[in-house]
């Protein structure tokens, strides 16, 4: 890494990662998986607690010990240094060294010129950037600061319910959990009760997840998935819990997890391609300059005037106006991004959009709705039943525990409410709450004079347990193993469609029954049908897929959640999967063996967030621009560690900080937009890099030649700089040039070897004209001496001028301009513009200072004549560079 690369580093990652994150992360897993397998006793015996609670004296000195219960978050920059970052990038640097040699020489002119370049490109992006970021921190979502603690004044004395603000919780605490809480440390249950949990932020697995305070041997080695354990991020959506703490702030799963990644950001691809086009300058520059230099002072005699001649040349190689017009065109596809509700907090991440190969994407809340819905209510027969869903909404409308997210989607079917009038056809008797042993739940209504109804929803396998008959094809049968084997295909089929089922069964009771039910009456049940559900894909996902397919990005899906379901919502969004891999498998590959895999699988799954980041950094390693779609906390890593992040105003704040760009609605259309900006972006930028470095590449050449034969400078030092200024002028309107579709199509990176090749082989083409204008004045018009050098200067001023302006028009497209691709109408303007001030400027106040003289008449045809072959030439090498090396601009 180069000192500019160091500078621009330490700026964007305060806090640098520490190579040893991985290997704490695992170490925090592995203890996290002791503390589930340890007996409960055990446990609290190592945190030096009871089930009681600690003591308020032990609550303090734990606090000293591990610190406040808070992860480790990410401020946006102060302005100041927000400001100090985009002073310090390679181009800026690179033109303020000129401007001080200027400086120290007395050239004012160009102190003042290259200045104003660099001060207008830094404010620009401050203002955008500043801007982005306050709107990015008004998303930040509003959490529960508060937890139910049970703590003690005394050995003795009785343990108090405390609301405790969590930041003070601390390793040994015990708390109570309830629906709606937020998990506020890493817990191992003691007591639970009907516990489901939400774990979508950490895993990606959008349906709830059962929990038990019990370990079952043989459970995976992976944290998140034993049953006994619960982690600060997730939530509460049924039933109740007391846990002990045994992790909290940095040290637990989530905490760890934000300590590495705040602050640091590694260098993307924009960064990487901007270093190397700010070297290639600076080659240029040490290659040309010295010889020019020396070409000067050996045939004029005056070194100090081959100095500062040599030191112009430097200047007018330099694009000076690249900061301003990078800033500009960042800045605009930001303005139009901003249109379509999506906040870019970090412009460079434009250019990566346009550059992205590659996107990632999480599954749960990108890919699909993150909202779990009924799909199919199915007989034993496979066939639509509208009885089954009457009587799962029988049972999901009375029953009063809180309802979960399947109870909500099954009432979402409000037309089954309304066939059925419950008010007027119903009565609640009794019900029979779902356990965690059981795995299902009753409702018993009064369904009709002395007729009561037990309906059952649960599990397949412990439901059908209790069956004893069938309902199929209409009419009741005793259940028979073909008929269990044709319930178990039902349902394997819909797993594999990726859809979590359950089974209703009912019974009709007389009234004489009890008045009292238990899991006791849950037999001799009458299996009906199934309900199956799922998080369904997103309605725009396919059209969105299939849009950056046209636009050459391939897709790959990094989830927690398992592979059945997500090859299920690949073949509904139409994504064509190639190969799979598990987070299991991954850990046995080493980085060549992944940097393979990648490039040949598709999806991703049961994924740890530091696996996802692996996976990202293998792609980038196989120099893909890779782009992250995600919202939850095991999303961060990969977010922050992505060419570009993308997340959504929606998503976990540490995913909100991580990301660079954050759309305000989860509209998938937008990627192709985004996508389409940011080579849009960059077709513009490369064109004034093109432009501006084969023209000034073709001066320099033609300078080379002049200094070697004239008697005189065949320009001025200050009339360099005014051409190149004016130059520089005719292109600020690059930002809102057409882009022609053809380049769009592919991703676009930057690529310093083929802009060299390219300036090589376009640059010298100016020379042969100027060349020919040198013949032109020192023949046809005389001026071929001291006396009259300001006659020589004045003509190669004005043929240099126009034609660097009009050849513009000729690189910004690779067709015929004026013809099959036409400039926008801003960019035609300002380029006429210039070319009228160029001819105006000799006959002028303005030029007479600085030492232009009125040129004839006679001139202008011969003028005329250069330009018609420039441009014709031009268009005969742009042809045949095309053919050999089949690029233009990207």
């Amino acid at each position: 890494m180069g000192f500019l690369d160091r500078i621009h580093h330490f700026l964007y990652s305060r806090v640098l990662p520490n190579n040893n994150h991985r290997e704490k992360n695992k170490l925090i897993e592995a203890n996290l998986v002791k503390d589930a397998k340890m007996p409960i006793h055990d446990l609290l015996k190592s945190l030096e607690t009871t089930d009681q609670g600690l003591l308020e004296s032990e609550a303090k000195e734990r606090l000293k010990k591990f610190g406040l219960n808070e992860i480790a978050h990410e401020k946006p920059p102060s302005w100041y240094l927000l400001l100090l970052r985009n002073f310090l990038n390679p181009f800026n640097i690179l033109l303020l060294f000129l401007a001080l040699v200027s400086f120290l020489i007395g050239e004012m002119d160009a102190v003042y010129i290259i200045s104003f370049m660099v001060f207008v490109s830094i404010l620009m992006r401050f203002f955008q950037e500043y801007r982005s970021n306050q709107a990015a921190e008004k998303l930040k979502a509003l959490v529960s600061t508060k937890a139910t603690v049970l703590r003690r004044e005394t050995e003795t004395s009785t343990p108090n319910k405390e609301e405790l603000e969590i930041k003070y919780l601390v390793p040994g605490d015990i708390i109570c959990l309830s629906a709606g809480d937020m998990l506020p440390a890493d817990v191992r249950l003691i007591v639970a009760k009907d516990l489901f949990t939400s774990q979508s932020a950490l895993t990606g697995e959008s349906l709830p997840v059962e929990k038990d305070e019990s370990f079952i041997p043989g459970t995976s080695e992976n944290p998140l998935e034993m049953p006994n354990m619960s982690y600060l991020g997730a939530s509460v959506l049924n039933g109740t819990a007391i846990a002990v703490v045994v992790a909290t702030g940095d040290q637990s799963y989530f905490g760890s997890m934000a300590k590495g990644i705040t602050g640091y950001r590694p260098l993307t691809s924009f960064d990487i391609g901007v270093n190397k086009v700010s070297w290639l300058l600076i080659r240029f520059m040490f290659v040309m300059v010295p010889i020019v230099f020396l070409l000067n002072g050996l045939t004029k005699g005056s070194w100090f005037e081959a100095f500062l001649f040599a030191l112009s040349v430097a200047v007018g190689l330099t694009p000076e106006m690249l900061p301003m017009i990078v800033t500009a065109n960042l800045a605009r596809g930001a303005i139009n991004m901003s249109k379509r509700k999506v906040v870019v907090k970090r412009l460079n991440s434009i250019q990566n959009f346009g550059a992205m190969d590659v996107l990632c994407s999480d599954k749960t809340g990108t890919l699909t709705q993150d909202k779990i819905i009924l799909d199919k209510y199915l007989n034993l027969d496979g066939k639509e039943n509208n009885d089954v869903l009457n009587y799962g909404y029988l049972n999901s409308f009375y029953q009063t525990g809180l309802k979960n997210l399947l109870d909500s989607a099954v009432l979402e079917h409000k037309e089954a409410g309304e066939r059925l009038n419950l008010s007027k056809n119903y009565k609640k008797i009794d019900e029979i709450p779902f356990d965690y042993t059981r795995r299902r739940m009753s409702v018993i209504v009064e369904s009709g004079p002395g007729k009561h109804l037990l309906i059952c929803k649960g599990a397949a396998e412990e439901l059908l347990g209790i069956c004893t008959q069938a309902k199929v094809n209409g009419s009741i049968v005793p259940i028979t193993e073909e008929i269990r084997n044709k319930i178990d295909r039902l349902k394997t089929d819909l797993n594999e469609d990726g859809l979590r089922v359950l089974v209703v069964a009912y019974r009709e009771i007389s009234k004489e029954g009890p008045a009292v039910y238990h899991p006791s009456d849950e037999s001799n049940l009458i299996a009906l049908g199934v309900l199956a559900f799922l998080d369904p894909p997103k309605q725009n996902a396919a059209d969105a897929l299939a849009k950056l397919r046209e636009y050459n990005v391939e897709v790959k899906v990094l989830t927690g959640d398992n592979e059945i379901v997500t090859r299920k919502i690949c073949s509904w969004v139409n994504l064509p999967i190639e190969g799979s891999l598990t987070g299991e498998e991954i850990e046995k590959l080493d980085d060549d063996q992944l940097r393979d895999a990648v490039e040949k699988i598709t999806i991703f799954t049961k994924l740890s967030p530091l696996q996802k980041t692996r996976i990202i950094n293998a792609l980038k390693s196989n120099d893909h621009t890779v782009g992250f779609l995600g919202d939850g906390i095991n999303d961060a890593p990969a977010l922050r560690e992505a060419d570009i992040g993308i997340s959504v105003d929606t998503a976990v704040d540490i995913a909100k900080e991580s990301a660079d760009i954050i759309m305000l609605e989860k509209n998938l259309l937008f990627l192709g937009d985004g996508v389409i900006e940011g080579r849009k972006t960059f077709g513009n930028i490369i064109k004034y890099i093109k432009m501006a470095l084969s023209s000034n590449f073709g001066n320099v050449f033609s300078i080379l030649g002049a200094s070697a034969i004239l008697p005189f400078l065949p320009m001025q030092a200050i009339q360099i700089l005014v051409q190149n200024l004016l130059y520089d002028m005719s292109q600020v309107t690059i930002p809102f040039d057409n882009v022609d579709k053809e380049f769009l199509i592919k991703p676009r990176k930057w690529n310093p070897a083929g802009i060299a090749k390219f300036t090589l082989f376009i640059g010298p083409i100016s020379s042969i004209f100027d060349y020919t204008t040198f013949a032109l004045m020192w023949f046809y018009f005389g001026a071929n001496t001291i006396a009259n050098q300001a006659l020589f200067q004045s003509g190669w001023f004005v043929e240099g001028l126009l034609s660097q302006t009009l050849i513009v028009h000729m690189i910004r497209t690779s067709k015929i301009p004026f013809i099959q691709s036409i400039a926008s109408a801003p960019l035609l303007i300002t380029t006429a513009i210039i070319m009228a001030i160029g001819i105006y400027l000799p006959y002028s106040f303005i030029g007479a200072s600085i030492g232009l003289v009125p040129l004839p008449l006679s001139y202008y045809p011969w003028l005329i004549a250069t330009l018609i072959g420039y441009c014709v030439l031009t268009q005969i090498v742009k042809v045949w560079f095309i053919k050999k090396y089949n690029y233009w601009l990207g």
